[in-house]
């Protein structure tokens, strides 16, 4: 478990960058240098990541794109094209499709790159980064299971010593309206903490029918948030970011959890995720979060952070504070748009060549994350020392169009879904 103290250090401090051309070390960090991007998945996320990156303040470039599929390739960037034109310099050259396009993508001369392809390729393509010298932003979560969780924070602390900035994609962390907000919670406004409660109620995204000619490899490619190698079940990749702001607030990660969860409404010929989670974690002090997580129609939905303490309570998306004692605060300030702002925050760190670290926190709220779909699917109690040295490996043997992923459809084409009492699930 971290202290109160390493965690804050490492969810605010920052590491420092140097960018590496070719590989090799440069000092390509002044203010009128232009900074050449490569974007490295071309989904939704990655596009509009790109088109962030592209609206910060200096010259800046996209150079190069890597994607799994052409047509989303070519998708991202016409629209990456017509929202910021003057910046977008990606000849058919600089495109590279495959599973192995990021390597292809990162022997360029780039300053960054934006990591935005399912989570379950970031530790391999952040390490890979952090060899040549790259900055990063990456999305969360930034891996799926604990040996990815491990890479990661291992990457980070070689990118330290090679002074690389990195951003992770956990903007409530930009937000003036969050950052005020907790930090009232934390300077003792409504007194010592009791409960946390975390939401990401809602309704399933979007899911692709099988196409003829497809192999099981390019399914589950196209419907990666169905697939834990791929996603990590939404819990984390969606519901990290109420974690992380509960982890933020409580000041370290949780040490134990248990919960409960299951598919009711999905078809399990969709994917193998449950459609909800609802786990019970303990801080080191007592503290208890209360996390639910669901993808049911019909159902109250939420998105939102909620603490109890001893003098009063706190709806932290909302930015509002009410005490015991029948005074209210509200936070009334500006709150400018956090996706673009934790863009704009990590190239002033680039230019200005001032510390600037996210990965570990992102890699301790991915795995906090993590350790709640472990709760959920082993159905156990398990401990943060525990979840974090698991060994379980969800990636698979081999990435190939012809190859078989880690799970396959029954003959009723139905996947098998996690079985809680089993240990696998851990």
């Amino acid at each position: 478990m971290t202290t109160r103290r390493e965690f804050l250090t490492g969810s605010t401090a920052a590491l420092g960058a140097s960018v590496l051309l070719t590989g090799s070390a440069s000092a390509r960090s002044g203010r009128e240098d232009v900074l050449r991007i490569g974007l490295v998945g071309c989904g939704g996320r990655g596009t509009g990541a790109a088109v962030q990156a592209l609206s910060t303040e200096g010259p800046v470039q996209l150079v190069a794109l890597a994607d799994a599929f052409g047509d989303r390739l070519e998708s991202s960037l016409a629209t990456i094209a017509e929202n910021v034109p003057a910046r977008v310099d990606v000849p058919k050259s600089r495109r590279f499709v495959g599973f192995d396009a990021y390597r292809e993508l990162m022997e360029l001369d780039l300053d960054l790159v934006v990591l935005a392809t399912p989570p379950g390729f970031r530790p391999a393509h952040f390490e890979h980064a952090v060899s040549r010298g790259l900055h990063v932003f990456m999305e969360k979560p930034v891996a799926v299971d604990a040996p990815g969780v491990r890479r990661v924070l291992a990457a980070a602390e070689r990118a330290k010593t090679r002074r690389l900035k990195v951003g992770v994609g956990l903007q409530r962390h930009h937000s003036a309206k969050y950052l005020e907000t907790v930090s009232r919670i934390r300077d003792g406004a409504i007194g010592d903490l009791r409960l946390l409660r975390a939401y990401w109620n809602g309704t399933r995204p979007w899911v692709r029918a099988r196409e003829k000619g497809w192999s099981e490899m390019t399914y589950q490619m196209r419907n990666w948030y169905y697939f834990n190698w791929l996603g990590g079940d939404h819990i984390v990749e969606q519901h990290i970011h109420n974690l992380d702001v509960c982890n933020w607030i409580a000041g370290g990660t949780p040490v134990e959890a248990i919960g409960m969860g299951g598919c009711t409404q999905r078809d399990p010929a969709q994917g193998e995720i449950f459609d909800h989670h609802m786990v019970e974690f303990t801080y080191a002090d007592g503290t208890k979060l209360l996390s639910q997580c669901r993808q049911i129609e019909g159902c109250w939905h939420s998105v939102s952070e909620h603490v109890t303490g001893t003098e009063g309570t706190a709806d932290v998306g909302a930015g509002r504070i009410e005490g015991l004692g029948g005074w209210s605060w509200r936070f009334e300030g500006e709150d400018p748009n956090h996706y673009q702002v934790e863009h704009d925050d990590l190239f002033r760190a680039i230019r200005a060549d001032s510390d600037y670290s996210e990965a570990e926190n992102g890699a301790l709220a991915t795995m906090t994350a993590i350790f709640g779909r472990m709760a959920t699917y082993s159905g156990k109690r398990l401990s943060w020392e525990q979840a974090l040295a698991s060994d379980l490996d969800l990636s698979p043997d081999r990435c190939a169009w012809e190859a078989d992923p880690p799970v396959l459809p029954g003959p009723d084409g139905r996947y098998p879904l996690p079985l809680p009492g089993s240990a696998v699930a851990l």
